[in-house]
């Protein structure tokens, strides 16, 4: 989920060096080059290898650039007219006209159910509009087509902090780290929560 919190994860769009040794070496990029393999496989075994060396990378900004990649796979919906709705989307976003971007981000998950990012931009629309019960929905959508979504897991993770849930709220933030340990904001308010947790106990 992309918005105000730990949504949106940045970082310079380049493959690392132990990217490209195993994009080299690795068995999943030798099946994924199988020519029997359809585009969705190979796909998927690409976001396979990413979220490895998402999981492996102790080094910060080379685990931002890790997790920039993965968006950009996220971001691919295989759909000009889905890819150009969701580009007016984040412009009517960006300019807070939020009806305007519903209106567009309805019509991508109905054109495109399985597209896990449909669902996250929208999840991330009605969280800007204070709308937690459709984002929360939107979110569990998003995770039943892409369990490791880091963004949408991010999401879930604020509005429980927001509604006063903290217990949830921190183990929202265990899951993400579990995807991506080095993203440092989560590695904070998962501290933080477990502070106010075990000071609420004493």
């Amino acid at each position: 989920m992309r918005s105000v919190f730990v949504f949106a994860v940045g970082g310079v769009l380049a493959i690392t060096p132990a990217l490209a040794v195993a994009q080299e070496q690795g068995p999943v990029q030798q099946q994924a080059a199988l020519p029997n393999q359809t585009l969705a496989q190979k796909r998927a075994a690409r976001l396979d290898e990413l979220f490895a060396s998402l999981k492996r990378e102790s080094n910060e900004v080379k685990a931002a650039r890790i997790a920039s990649l993965i968006q950009n796979q996220w971001q691919n919906s295989g759909s000009a007219t889905v890819d150009l709705m969701m580009a007016w989307s984040a412009k009517a976003m960006e300019d807070k006209k939020y009806s305007m971007a519903l209106d567009f981000l309805d019509q991508v998950v109905v054109m495109k159910p399985d597209y896990a990012e449909g669902w996250n931009r929208r999840a991330t629309l009605h969280f800007m509009m204070n709308d937690y019960g459709r984002s929360m929905a939107d979110i569990q959508r998003t995770l039943s087509l892409e369990p490791r979504h880091f963004g949408a897991l991010s999401g879930m993770a604020a509005i429980l902090k927001d509604t006063g849930r903290k217990e949830a709220a921190l183990e929202a933030f265990e899951r993400v780290l579990t995807v991506y340990p080095m993203l440092r904001a989560a590695q904070a308010q998962a501290g933080e929560l477990a502070d106010e947790l075990t000071g609420q106990r004493t």
